[in-house]
C-alpha cells in the first residue's frame, strides 16, 4: 500500500491503450504543480506506459500497485 493522499482520482477502467495515458495527461494538465493524481486502469500495458510517459514528460511516478485486475498509479505533477 502506497502512503499517499491524492488530490484527485481518475478511474479509466475498461479503456485500452492509448486512452488511459491520454486521459491521464488531461487530468494532470488541469492540476496544480505539487498535486497528486491517483489513476486507476485495467489495461496491463498501463504499467509500462505510465512509467514511460512520466519519464518523457518529467512528471513524478510516486509508485503503483496492482490488485484485482486493477492497476493504480500515483503521479505527482512536477511541472
Amino acid at each position: 500500500m502506497i502512503d499517499v493522499t491524492p488530490n484527485q482520482t481518475a478511474d479509466f477502467s475498461g479503456l485500452a491503450c492509448p486512452m488511459p495515458i491520454i486521459k491521464t495527461k488531461k487530468a494532470i494538465d488541469a492540476m496544480a504543480v505539487g498535486e497528486v493524481l491517483k489513476m486507476i486502469s485495467t489495461d496491463p500495458g498501463s504499467v509500462s506506459d505510465v512509467q514511460a510517459w512520466a519519464n518523457k514528460t518529467g512528471q513524478e511516478l510516486l509508485g503503483h500497485e496492482e490488485s484485482g485486475g486493477k492497476y493504480v498509479f500515483y503521479i505527482k505533477k512536477v511541472k
